[in-house]
């Protein structure tokens, strides 16, 4: 626990995923979180999120996490940085600072980008796959990319790492092929989807069991990982 409590963790992407990451490693003693998520809390994101609740609609995402980990651990030192990540913002961060880093983003160039930086600062690093359209919360895996298959963003992700000289990177990915959403949009959408540049040609479906399980599974190996070299 005195181990635990020295590392520094950096989370990107507080959302679906990320935030039960942030909630299980806050519980667990780490004594330092850095978040990185410039979203706000959306009404369509209460069905799957942790952090979202009808009293934090409209808030920073990163805002309403730090007041949670405060809450459950208060010695905990949080640092948030509203920002997309993405090669343009990457020199806000010195990966070297960070005892494990989390890819908890849906963004492709946003993740490879992460990962290059973790690879280059040698600080390990874990890869959330895609949980949209997906039902089966124990269809989840721990594994290298290219061990993967059949998740979409993982096919992707093994190509784009390939080009990028990257020969290694744990990942929590699902074998469960993506189900299609309904067509009707009418409930409107997360702010998440509508940035520029990051317009999806459909909004993927969720539900509470499948990102929450990939989060803590997520947090789960950062734990085991960090303990090793306590």
């Amino acid at each position: 626990m005195k181990y635990l409590a020295s590392c520094r963790v950096a989370v990107f992407g507080v959302g679906g995923v990320g935030g039960y990451v942030v909630e299980a490693l806050a519980r667990s003693g780490i004594g330092a979180l850095d978040l990185i998520d410039d979203d706000k809390v959306c009404i369509t994101n209460i069905n799957r999120q942790i952090l979202a609740t009808t009293k934090t609609i409209g808030r920073y995402k990163v805002d309403v996490a730090e007041e949670r980990i405060k809450e459950i651990s208060p010695d905990c030192e949080v640092r948030t940085y509203k920002t997309f990540y993405l090669p343009e913002t990457q020199d806000q961060f010195d990966f070297r600072e960070y005892d494990y880093v989390v890819d908890a983003i849906d963004t492709v160039t946003g993740k490879l980008t992460i990962i290059e930086n973790a690879k280059k600062a040698g600080v390990p690093v874990i890869s959330s796959m895609g949980a949209g359209n997906k039902v089966n919360p124990a269809a989840f895996e721990v594994a290298d990319l290219y061990e993967t298959s059949i998740c979409p963003l993982a096919k992707v992700m093994r190509r784009e790492c390939k080009r990028r000289g990257i020969t290694s990177l744990k990942v929590v990915y699902s074998k469960e092929p993506p189900i299609s959403p309904l067509e009707d949009m009418s409930a409107g959408s997360s702010s998440d989807t509508a940035r520029e540049g990051t317009k999806r040609r459909s909004i993927p479906g969720s539900t509470a069991f499948v990102p929450s399980v990939a989060g803590l599974i997520m947090a789960g190996e950062i734990i085991n990982d960090l303990c090793k070299n306590a």
